[in-house]
């Protein structure tokens, strides 16, 4: 089809945007896209493309913003429960370590996730990712990490990969077994360490092999923090399983600066994550490596905290960054990378065009993706979004409401039902 008249098409074209490149739109106004067979085969002006290819079925986009999908390169979607209560004693004045440390957090819910059965796990986490879709989400990554168990994480991928097949969003995977030490081993955290490392990794790699053979590996991620895993139990897991193959992922920096976001540049980890309390020399390492920063700002919003990643000091130190929801039941149960955009803006002193780019192509190079996804290239997977306004800038200057009239994925156009109307 070709879709046409939009009053802004923002390609993002050129690929990934380091440091102060970031934000470069490519606007083409009164733009126009060209789809064929899941793929993008034509882009520029809509006089050019309506003679060019005068036989298209078409969509009119006119008066709207015609973008990239989001991706969003960090979430946890599959879990069952929830932890409401947390959030009453954590606005109480109870900090979320401690409530950790007494059996809630990560643990709560990995309680309630191991008792879950696979039909219950699929159908909440189902309703999650249709809420991500609805407000614009294309591609998402999705952590296990509620099972803390080797059986029940191998549940949890199955779920996912369920989840892939039965929904037009595209999830990339990632095993998460060491997001927390598990109850059983809470006195002998390296022995879990040894357990995730020693055990679970060399049989992900063999069921993977078995459940899903056309797809690549699955990330393999970490929480490296105060009361999870320390910086040589982190570099002990990521090590393994780089020798086995796995692409790498960290969580650094949310509370305590570990060095962990050091250790991502290092061993050529695809993205370090939260990065709230990074210092000056982990941003140092992150600006000389291929190493996405990945930005987390629900998470302290959800927490009610000050502090936010040091966007602009990554920025200036020529450091990747990006943006992700971290949609998780214990700090920002958010679905919705409008809201992160906004956020960022406004926490972070960033610009609605860098928030756009990071949310896009810089999301999907945090996930190994750019070159298929995040910008509007021939040759791309069609991966698009019709907004209801006429400028880019309404995205960050407007939240609390779904500014997507259609999502376009893989060439298939689907409405979104925004509740806005028409006038004569």
């Amino acid at each position: 089809m070709l879709i046409h008249s939009s009053s802004q098409l923002l390609t993002l074209q050129g690929g990934p945007q380091r440091g102060r490149a970031l934000g470069a739109l490519g606007i083409i106004e009164n733009g126009a896209v060209v789809v064929h067979d899941e793929k993008i085969i034509a882009v520029g002006k809509t006089d050019e493309l309506k003679a060019g290819y005068p036989d298209e079925p078409t969509l009119d986009a006119s008066g709207c913003v015609l973008m990239p999908g989001f991706v969003d390169p960090h979430t946890h979607l599959i879990w069952a429960g929830d932890r409401a209560n947390e959030f009453e004693m954590k606005m109480s004045g109870k900090p979320y370590l401690e409530i950790l440390a007494e059996g809630g957090g990560i643990i709560s819910t990995v309680k309630k996730t191991r008792a879950a059965n696979m039909e219950t796990l699929i159908a909440q986490s189902r309703s999650r990712l249709l809420r991500m879709f609805i407000h614009g989400t294309t591609t998402a990554e999705a952590k296990t990490g509620y099972g803390l168990q080797t059986a029940t994480e191998l549940r949890l991928l199955k779920a996912l990969l369920a989840l892939d097949d039965e929904s037009p969003l595209d999830l990339v995977v990632t095993f998460l077994g060491a997001h927390a030490i598990a109850p059983e081993y809470k006195d002998d955290p390296q022995g879990y360490t040894d357990l995730v490392s020693g055990t679970m990794l060399p049989m992900l790699k063999e069921w993977w092999g078995t459940h899903a053979p056309r797809l690549p590996l699955p990330f393999v991620d970490v929480f490296c923090e105060t009361k999870a895993f320390d910086l040589l139990q982190s570099k002990q897991i990521l090590t393994q399983a780089k020798e086995l193959g796995f692409p790498l992922k960290i969580h650094a920096d949310e509370f305590d600066n570990l060095g962990g976001a050091a250790l991502a540049a290092e061993l050529g980890a695809a993205s370090a994550d939260h990065l709230v309390v990074t210092s000056d020399v982990d941003i140092a390492a992150l600006a000389k490596s291929e190493t996405v920063a990945v930005s987390l700002p629900c998470t302290p919003f959800g927490l009610a905290e000050e502090h936010y990643t040091p966007a602009q000091k990554l920025i200036a130190a020529d450091a990747y960054f990006a943006l992700a929801t971290d949609c998780n039941p214990g700090t920002t149960w958010n679905e919705s990378m409008q809201f992160v955009i906004a956020l960022a803006c406004r926490a972070m002193k960033i610009t609605p065009a860098q928030a756009i780019a990071a949310a896009t192509i810089n999301s999907a190079h945090a996930i190994q993706r750019s070159e298929t996804i995040g910008s509007i290239e021939v040759g791309k997977q069609a991966d698009m979004l019709i907004l209801n306004v006429p400028d880019y800038r309404h995205l960050g200057y407007r939240y609390g409401t779904n500014l997507v009239r259609q999502v376009i994925k893989r060439g298939r156009a689907y409405s979104v039902d925004v509740g806005y109307y028409q006038t004569a």
